[in-house]
């Protein structure tokens, strides 16, 4: 059912669902935020690709829904963007994020989010991103110092302040978006979390990830090359979009306040990786090359 005049409810939780040519992963991903202990009490759902329309898909959901195609690509960043302010202007007091190719791990992650949420007094929560192949393993690397995080088990049971994966799963209180804003639709995508998570760290308020519960999404480690018996890594995309726009990105976000004192090692970094250990200077200085389009923010779409 679509519900546009819904009233929401005190302490409602919009959820939000970016998509683009996924019908089969969308409707496994609404199917568990359908059968939350704790329901959803609207969910939008941004259609980046209506011209192979996921409308049927998302009518087919149980619960109040409203269906939003995009005939403009607007990327995760502007997906993000224009449904979290939707949701906004529904009443939502929680926004909860979802992406199409992820799904939350059980029927119990909202409830357990609203839960730790409020009992830590958070801005935002987050529910550790996990491979959805494989759940032992993460879906990300994590960095903690100088090593590498690539199991839940490695990162304990309880609680980790102060680190977020902004949109596979993360639930944000309404008010936290007064101060950090939605994601940069110039980005499009790639980084787009990352400059939003930057935004949020500086806001001071406070967040997490909560170790009780998972969201399940596609391996991303991959791109994650390892350097120096793997002490440092170096992200390269398999594709030349996917580089092309995080490596765009990248230059921007570490132009921007709270990011700047590691530029410097973003060059020593990548220049060993493409230079010495991948032994292709041209795609070092194509990355410098994006990295410098970026810091000028001349955000031309590939």
């Amino acid at each position: 059912m679509t519900s546009e005049t819904q009233q929401l409810p005190e302490g409602a939780v919009v959820g939000v669902v970016v998509t683009r040519h996924r019908r089969e992963l969308l409707a496994d991903s609404l199917k568990i935020i359908a059968a939350q202990t704790r329901p959803v009490d609207h969910l939008v759902v941004v259609d980046n690709g209506p011209d192979q329309s996921a409308r049927d898909v998302v009518e087919a959901y149980p619960l109040p829904y409203t269906y939003l195609p995009s005939h403009r690509n607007l990327g995760g960043a502007g997906g993000f963007a224009l449904g979290m302010l939707h949701a906004l202007a529904l009443g939502a007091e929680w926004v909860w994020l979802a992406d199409d190719d992820g799904r939350p791990a059980d029927e119990h992650v909202l409830q357990i989010l609203l839960e730790e949420a409020e009992k830590r007094g958070l801005a935002e929560i987050s529910p550790v991103v996990a491979n959805i192949n494989a759940p032992a393993k993460l879906a990300f690397p994590l960095r903690r110092g100088l090593t590498w995080k690539r199991s839940s088990a490695e990162l304990g049971t309880d609680f980790l302040p102060g680190i977020a994966s902004l949109m596979n799963g993360a639930l944000f209180r309404a008010s936290t978006l007064d101060v950090t804003g939605v994601p940069d639709l110039r980005l499009f995508f790639r980084g787009d979390e990352v400059e939003l998570h930057r935004r949020l760290v500086r806001s001071g308020l406070p967040f997490g990830t909560s170790l009780r519960t998972t969201y399940l999404h596609p391996d991303g480690s991959d791109e994650f090359k390892p350097m120096l018996g793997g002490k440092f890594h170096a992200q390269d995309p398999e594709n030349e979009v996917k580089r092309y726009y995080t490596y765009r990105n990248r230059g921007y976000l570490l132009s921007q306040p709270g990011m700047r004192k590691i530029g410097a090692l973003e060059v020593i970094r990548f220049g060993l990786y493409f230079v010495g250990v991948k032994r292709d200077p041209k795609a070092f200085l194509q990355w410098l090359k994006l990295v410098r389009q970026g810091r000028a923010e001349k955000f031309y779409r590939y």
